[in-house]
């Protein structure tokens, strides 16, 4: 019966392993469709209903996948299909798992966001269809791919972030992400031209044979950093942050959350397959050191973003910052591989904590949302006081902000520990060390948010006079999330380790 559910027998389509994908894509669809009946008058309920119900349902999927080992060792290893082209396996299992929570909880928010405006139709269609194209970057398996994969998870982000047309910030920010995001799409194209050139092959486990043998060391070299180059865009690491600032202040608060969330955990998923897979350490030219360039980028993304959050006086934009630090964290999944090192535990660590990151920096980013909602001002002095008149909220929050900050007992606190501990095995005891710097100093600012909640005096009267419903559900929920999975993070790690493990 296993190995029925695990896809693995002739009696299931090879096919169905991308059920996660075909359901977020068909509700897309069906959003579209239901709008189109009655464009203009289509019930909020309705769209937001069909948005959350397809969203869990792939999450659903997903989790049974991953629990019955579909794509796993214990089952047969990864499923490839369409030529290779696409796989799928633990890891992109494990990601989607990320994809479709964060887009549940931002579909859910944005119910009571969206009260007001129009085009309601087209903006829960494309977060599914931004969804999709974020599962389908987890399973890419060629280059061809996953450059498709990315540009069908960018194009609708561009529209959404700019989705205010009335508000001149966001249509400022949608534009200047959309420029930067086509260069960035241009660089990763001519560095996937490049490996193509060298190794005369798209998909990935070709790519490594080719270039092992290839004497065109350095068009690989180049190659490579320039698809580093274009994944580092699509994670906001530095220097290819300064879209990150301008296209979370202006977006609606529930984008924000899923650009900062899902959107930077499909960049590291895709990242780490194409640079395990197609460039494996001990089997490439020595000229290129991929792991390398991503140890710097990880010292200058945390340390850079920390810095730049900690000067910030809006909320939303320490935290647009703050993300830039945590892709900082994460990108030491990549910096601490060594040839015959834990790299599964690595790997798995830095997963690990894009899980629980979804789940804290979505909230935090939600309750921006909340608070935007009730019409209070975007500063810290705006906050002051917020406790009194919105508890339960300001509690959320309150664990959002130290679980961002790695303090016990919240989820944030193991996923940074495990994350800095495999590093130190692995022989990076100095990259561990500047992430914990940097974690304490990020403490300064997500503490000012609490301060001003709790212990400042309120300015004024808020006004606060209805509590949305979609907008609270959707921050406890993902609060709740966050304190779970401090009891939970033990079978998330070994998941998350396991999985990655099997890539190499």
């Amino acid at each position: 019966m296993l190995d029925v559910i695990a896809l693995q027998t002739d009696a299931v389509p090879a096919w169905t392993a991308l059920a996660p994908a075909i359901v977020l894509g068909l509700t897309g669809l069906v959003l579209l469709g239901i709008d189109t009946i009655q464009p203009g008058e289509t019930s909020n309920t309705l769209l937001a209903g069909v948005s959350t119900a397809g969203a869990l349902l792939s999450f659903g999927i997903t989790a049974w996948f991953l629990v019955a080992g579909t794509g796993q060792v214990s089952t047969g290893g990864a499923i490839s299909l369409y030529g290779d082209a696409l796989v799928v396996d633990g890891m992109s299992l494990f990601f989607t798992l990320i994809f479709t929570i964060v887009t549940a909880m931002v579909t859910v928010a944005a119910y009571d966001y969206l009260r007001e405006q129009s085009h309601r139709g087209e903006f829960y269609s494309l977060v599914l269809f931004a969804a999709t194209g974020m599962t389908l970057m987890s399973m890419a398996n060629s280059l061809a791919t996953v450059f498709v994969s990315l540009e069908l998870a960018s194009l609708p982000s561009y529209a959404l972030v700019a989705f205010l047309k009335t508000d001149r910030g966001s249509v400022e920010a949608g534009l200047k992400y959309f420029l930067i995001g086509a260069v960035s799409s241009a660089v990763l194209a001519f560095g996937i031209s490049l490996v193509y050139a060298a190794s005369g092959s798209l998909i990935l486990g070709e790519v490594a044979s080719a270039v092992g043998s290839t004497e065109m060391t350095g068009v690989v070299g180049l190659g490579a950093l320039m698809i580093v180059g274009g994944f580092a865009f699509k994670t906001a690491s530095v220097p290819f942050h300064f879209w990150a600032p301008e296209a979370y202040e202006g977006a609606p608060a529930p984008i924000s959350a899923f650009l900062s969330s899902a959107s930077k955990a499909a960049g590291f998923a895709v990242a780490f397959r194409v640079f395990v897979e197609a460039f494996p350490l001990g089997a490439i030219p020595a000229g290129v050191d991929w792991v390398l360039a991503f140890q710097v980028l990880a010292v200058v993304t945390m340390t850079l973003g920390n810095f730049a959050a900690a000067t910030q006086e809006k909320v939303k934009r320490m935290l647009a910052y703050s993300s830039i630090g945590h892709a900082g964290y994460a990108l030491i999944g990549l910096a601490a591989l060594t040839a015959g090192g834990p790299n599964g535990d690595v790997l798995g660590a830095s997963m690990a904590h894009l899980l629980v990151y979804g789940f804290m920096n979505t909230g935090a980013f939600l309750f921006i949302a909340l608070v935007e909602h009730w019409g209070v001002g975007r500063t810290f002095e705006d906050y002051n006081g917020l406790a009194s008149v919105a508890p339960i909220a300001a509690v959320a929050m309150t664990v959002f902000m130290f679980s961002l900050a790695g303090l016990p007992p919240f989820g944030g606190f193991l996923s940074k520990y495990a994350l800095f501990y495999s590093a130190i095995e692995a022989g990076f005891w100095w990259l561990a060390a500047v992430g914990a710097i940097n974690s304490a100093l990020s403490l300064f600012y997500y503490s000012r948010v609490v301060k001003a909640m709790w212990i400042e005096p309120p300015e004024g009267d808020f006004g606060i006079e209805k509590r949305p419903v979609g907008l609270y559900a959707a921050v406890l929920f993902a609060g709740i999330g966050t304190l779970l999975l401090l009891p939970a993070f033990g079978p998330v790690i070994e998941t998350a380790q396991g999985v990655a493990a099997a890539l190499f």
